[in-house]
């Protein structure tokens, strides 16, 4: 079910199944509500009670924050709509306090809410996996609704999200008004109600935001959580009503934010993604962007948060804090003026949640027969018959014992996993470890241990929910740290795996002509033109309009500028490994190549790569950010990641156009 932000899909997902409940006479737990975040999960609960309760049913939440007291009389007061996560429902299917077959045999039908959000990642295949797993215990075919307000190939996704189903039940995608995937050319937005300028540094954005739309209330986006404090202790230090809301701060400390934003009217909450999803925070007037978003479809959230006002438009001021970030911008708001939008695609190959799935499945079943288990996922893509590998692995390492022809939990499953009634088996991301922020007893949200450990001068000060604070004790066993609040002072950072921008092909070709002179057609502030004529003056020897460019950097090394994307230049850097510096370094616009290569031993290369493309090189580091890696064969891990960095297509385009050398060394 497609509709813009705002436009009603909840209830016109609800409504239909609450007639049914009361036609049918559905008993017990009969519908679930699926959302990717526990925050979303709390702003649609009252909404939902009043809908359940004008027919006499009741709903309930379950998610991590839910105390046990809570949880226990779900169990017994069993809802007839429940608001959970994946996550949490593959915590109470493994779970020893939860009798998940009574609790879910009454199952008919599951929503899932913004479901763009979790297929493009590992979280869909959870999920997909989960549903299926679902649909067994119920005991019969299990109704899913999708809904989203972002998707640029609906067709795929809705075959994607039937699973099993596909091919042998009627699925259908629902938009009531034509949905374009973005605006054309011939229907954009009034100029000044998207704008791009260039402000050079997060100072310069809090003097912006300060100074410009006083009195109305403004939700700001950036791209990481330490722009998110930098920015939000900048405004505070301008007399501006600010609060701030990231995955890092505590729950309270985030309630409290959305709570105070959607109440108050002149004031500014600066927010990572995790308000970008259809969390309301109130009459919004304006969405400012640092930076550019990841994607399109990210940027169709976030200005979807504006304009649902009668008499106003939809809006989002953009501002660049440097060279890379205004090149981002202006390319992201090209793409999108074009009408494209980024096709959710599951990522391929996922090994390690075959090896996470039948773990759990484990777990849930105590025992599953060793030539059974495939059906309980009905088959489907990954958890077929190709999963037998992993299925060997598993039992040769340990992770899975078998015995009369049986499958069960096995010791070292126990030893990595077993802590905390395996706690970590139900989540599929790697998490790195953060420490606790106290102040008193009230905890603030947490911190990268690095800040707590790395040598400093003087007193050691962190910056956290928008304010500096001086850390008078360290408890390392329990990762705990106590802070007392300072004027300033403070620093932030997080590190993590997946945090780098992955820039896609397309948005590479459009920052490309950006700097072959087109612009997008929104308003361009004079800051920015004057910073875009600058770079299309810097980028005179890197784009050419009749295909690649290869130069030497005045006294530097040898880059072929193919402004190809991240994916497309791994796979071209493998491909041409001859070719390459022996350091391999690929950038989303260019391949630094080998020093002395020639006119004629590049020839050579291209002729023999355009037999075939190499999967790119993958990185120790990253296979270790792939959550249970160490349950597959090495090789296994590798080819994952491998297959998940490649782009056949945009290599392939890259490697067919002209190649124009520049400057190369003497006597070549």
């Amino acid at each position: 079910m497609l509709a813009p932000t705002a436009g009603g899909k909840t209830e016109a997902s609800v409504f239909p199944l609450l007639s049914r409940m009361n036609l049918s006479g559905w008993k017990g737990t009969s519908v679930l509500y699926v959302c990717p975040l526990k925050a979303l999960l709390n702003n649609l609960h009252p909404r939902l009670e009043a809908y359940a309760g004008w027919l006499g049913r009741s709903t309930g939440l379950w998610h991590g924050d839910i105390t046990t007291t809570r949880r226990r009389r779900l169990l017994i007061q069993r809802p007839d709509i429940l608001l959970t996560t994946p996550e949490s429902l593959e915590s109470m299917l493994v779970s020893s306090h939860v009798d998940h077959r009574s609790f879910f045999s009454g199952l008919h039908s599951i929503i899932i809410d913004e479901v763009h959000a979790f297929a493009g990642d590992d979280r869909g295949w959870h999920l997909l996996a989960v549903l299926e797993r679902l649909q067994r215990i119920a005991g019969r075919p299990l109704q899913r609704v999708g809904l989203s307000a972002t998707v640029g190939n609906p067709a795929e996704l809705l075959d994607w999200l039937q699973g099993s189903g596909h091919g042998t039940r009627v699925g259908q995608v629902i938009a009531p008004q034509a949905q374009l995937p973005a605006p054309s050319t011939t229907a954009i937005p009034p100029a000044g109600d998207i704008e791009l300028d260039y402000v050079g540094s997060v100072a310069n954005a809090a003097l912006v935001i300060s100074s410009l739309h006083r009195g109305e209330k403004r939700l700001v986006f950036c791209e990481s959580r330490r722009a998110v404090e930098e920015l939000g202790e900048q405004l505070r230090l301008r007399g501006v009503t600010t609060f701030l809301s990231h995955a890092s701060l505590s729950v309270d400390e985030r309630r409290r934010a959305e709570a105070a934003f959607a109440e108050a009217r002149d004031c500014v909450i600066v927010s990572t993604s995790t308000l970008e999803l259809g969390i309301d925070v109130g009459d919004l007037d304006r969405v400012i962007q640092l930076d550019a978003p990841r994607t399109v479809a990210a940027f169709l959230q976030r200005i979807g948060r504006t304009g649902r006002r009668t008499g106003t438009s939809r809006n989002c001021l953009f501002l660049a804090l440097d060279d890379e970030g205004l090149l981002a911008s202006a390319a992201l708001l090209l793409q999108w003026a074009r009408g494209w939008v980024e096709p959710v695609t599951p990522p391929p190959e996922p090994r390690h949640l075959v090896a996470q799935q039948l773990l759990a499945l484990c777990l849930q079943e105590h025992r599953v027969g060793e030539n059974l288990w495939q059906q309980w996922w009905g088959g489907i893509g990954p958890f077929g018959p190709s999963a037998a590998p992993v299925v060997r692995h598993l039992v040769e390492q340990g992770y899975l014992d078998q015995d009369s022809g049986m499958l069960f939990i096995g010791p070292e499953a126990e030893h990595r996993y077993g802590h905390r009634h395996f706690m970590n088996l139900t989540a599929v991301f790697t998490a790195p470890p953060e420490f606790t922020v106290l102040n008193g007893r009230t905890e603030i949200g947490r911190t990268d241990p690095d800040l707590l450990t790395e040598e400093v001068q003087g007193p050691r000060r962190l910056l956290l929910a928008g304010r500096s604070w001086q850390v008078t004790h360290i408890d390392f066993s329990r990762r705990r740290c106590f802070v007392t609040p300072v004027d300033d002072g403070g620093r932030a950072r997080w590190s993590g795996f997946g945090a780098e921008r992955i820039l896609s092909y397309e948005l590479a070709r459009a920052a490309r002509d950006i700097l072959l002179g087109e612009d997008p057609p929104v308003r361009l502030t004079s800051r920015a033109t004057a910073r875009l004529g600058e770079a299309r003056e810097a980028h005179l020897d890197t784009v050419h309009p009749g295909g690649s460019v290869i130069a030497r950097r005045p006294g530097g090394d040898i880059r072929w500028w193919t402004w190809a994307g991240q994916r497309a230049n791994a796979t071209l850097a493998a491909t041409l490994a001859p070719a390459v510096s022996p350091h391999r370094r690929a950038h989303a616009h260019w391949i630094r190549l080998r020093d002395d290569i020639t006119p004629k031993a590049w020839a050579a290369a291209i002729t023999q790569a355009r037999e075939g493309l190499c999967l790119p090189d993958v990185d120790s580091q990253a296979v270790r950010g792939l959550k249970f890696a160490d349950a597959l064969p090495a090789r296994l891990a590798e080819a994952t990641l491998a297959a998940r960095t490649v782009d056949e297509p945009g290599a392939h385009l890259t490697l067919n156009a002209p190649v124009r050398f520049l400057t190369l060394q003497s006597g070549s």
